[in-house]
């Protein structure tokens, strides 16, 4: 509050307050208006003190704006403020009082509010979106944005005028959605209706209740958004899907046709060539030279390749035709049954094995011991010719995402890979060495990787080239499933 007198406004009373919202300190009665705040000597607010004190006509403004200097810069200030004539005994005009109240803040408020309302609107109506506000006691409809040209609906629309636009077999959706939201507050639903063209279209409809104080339901917020697209395209996208499904499904049957080709029809004329090769081995003796007997031994060898190459494709190829069920497995039992099967190469080789006690685990003890048994034979085929192989089995248990694990490491002192076909080796039909060094389908260690993740677990190999190799393999102690 401040009292001005004559009509140069010579500040006769200023409050803490007003001193506090001009920033110039406390000493200025005694001072003219003008001299105390000449920076509003050209804006209205000058004007209208004048105007009351000449007229003797209160003035009243609300949210005005005001700019201040404030440590020598202009600051736009809003207030509610009065300017009221002061009369003397005479009933002339001598003076002014200013009373105000300092809605800076609240202006600011209000301001970021409706920007951020319009802002609101405009997203709403770029991504398409219509909103609505419904009484629930009323069932009065305030709607905005695109509602009425998605519904195809005039200005005055009601509950039922809506209702009438659902398709029949959609109404229970709806009934549904309402049901609910009595107990979560929330309402979504999907429907279709009849559109201002008579066609048919999808609208997703979100809402949310709002309840008074007794917790009774009084309005419903919520947007609505046409979604004829978007079901259009998850159709065309389910179609693709169900065809590809298809066309991969047959092309699954056509694997495990084949695989059974191969299977039966291939491996009898192998194995004659291998049998009838021995025949003729022996049928000539001496008759053959050495260079015969080179071509002879070829040919058993690529008949021994070969068979090789159809049971590593029938393997993995049929190894997801059906499932294995899950049974407690003894790895130490497995382990113990691939030494007696590699017994002979153990011997030739002089091999050493050094085998640490694994846990018992769940899994499809024939697919465990495949993977076992591929492993451990390549460690003790891909040997160097003067050091006899050592293969070390190491067991552990791990936590990996909150389950126990037994982490299974097989290091051996063999050629090695280089560290750059880390993951290359464990693809189907890759071969780091040729065939003349060490014979193999491609095939085994893609075999070891698909049954490691069948059985939900991870296999990883570490080596460099002539310095040994190392396989990680991580499995579960426990199945969540019956079938693998």
């Amino acid at each position: 509050m401040g009292v001005y007198t004559g009509q140069e406004l010579k500040i006769e009373l200023a409050n803490q307050c007003m001193l506090d919202t001009w920033g110039k300190g406390n000493n200025v009665i005694g001072k003219t208006y003008t001299e105390v705040l000449p920076e509003l000597h050209n804006q209205e607010i000058f004007e209208q003190a004048r105007n009351v004190l000449t007229t003797g006509i209160p003035f009243h403004a609300k949210n005005q704006r005001v700019d201040i200097v404030i440590e020598n810069i202009l600051t736009p200030h809003y207030f509610n403020y009065s300017f009221t004539p002061l009369f003397d005994t005479d009933g002339k005009i001598y003076g002014v009082m200013n009373t105000g109240a300092d809605v800076t803040d609240l202006n600011t408020a209000r301001q970021q509010v409706e920007e951020t309302e319009e802002r609101l609107r405009l997203a709403i109506d770029a991504a398409g979106l219509g909103t609505y506000e419904a009484d629930l006691a009323t069932n009065a409809i305030l709607t905005s944005g695109n509602f009425h040209a998605i519904w195809g609906t005039n200005e005055s629309v009601t509950k039922d005028d809506l209702v009438q636009k659902i398709h029949p077999d959609d109404l229970q959706l709806r009934d549904k959605a309402l049901k609910d939201s009595d107990v979560t507050g929330t309402m979504f639903y999907e429907v279709r209706i009849k559109a201002g063209n008579g066609l048919w279209r999808w609208v997703r409809i979100n809402g949310r209740i709002s309840k008074d104080a007794k917790g009774k339901p009084v309005t419903l917020i919520g947007i609505v958004q046409d979604i004829t697209e978007q079901k259009k395209n998850a159709e065309d996208l389910k179609k693709v899907v169900d065809e590809q499904t298809s066309a991969l499904k047959r092309s699954n049957e056509d694997l495990l046709q084949f695989a059974n080709v191969v299977s039966h029809d291939l491996k009898e004329p192998v194995r004659k060539i291998g049998i009838f090769n021995t025949i003729l081995k022996s049928n000539l003796g001496d008759k053959l030279d050495q260079k015969d007997l080179i071509y002879l031994e070829k040919v058993q060898n690529s008949t021994k390749r070969m068979s090789s190459i159809i049971d590593g494709v029938l393997n993995y190829s049929t190894l997801n035709k059906s499932g294995h069920p899950v049974e407690k497995t003894n790895l130490d039992a497995i382990i113990d049954n691939i030494k007696t099967d590699l017994e002979l190469v153990i011997q030739e080789k002089q091999a050493i094995l050094v085998v640490d006690s694994l846990p018992e685990i769940d899994g499809a003890t024939i697919l465990l011991h495949q993977l076992f048994y591929n492993l451990i034979h390549n460690a003790l085929k891909f040997s160097k010719p003067d050091n006899p192989p050592r293969v070390i089995i190491s067991g552990s248990k791990i936590m990996i995402e909150n389950l126990d694990h037994v982490r299974i490491v097989i290091k051996d002192n063999g050629v090695g890979f280089d560290s750059k076909n880390a993951l290359k080796i464990f693809n189907a039909f890759e071969r780091l060495h040729s065939k003349d060094e060490f014979e193999g389908t491609g095939l085994g260690l893609a075999l070891c990787k698909k049954i490691t993740e069948r059985h939900h677990g991870t296999i990883e190999a570490l080596g460099n080239q002539n310095d040994g190799a190392e396989f990680i393999v991580c499995l579960p102690l426990q199945q969540k499933n019956n079938i693998l």
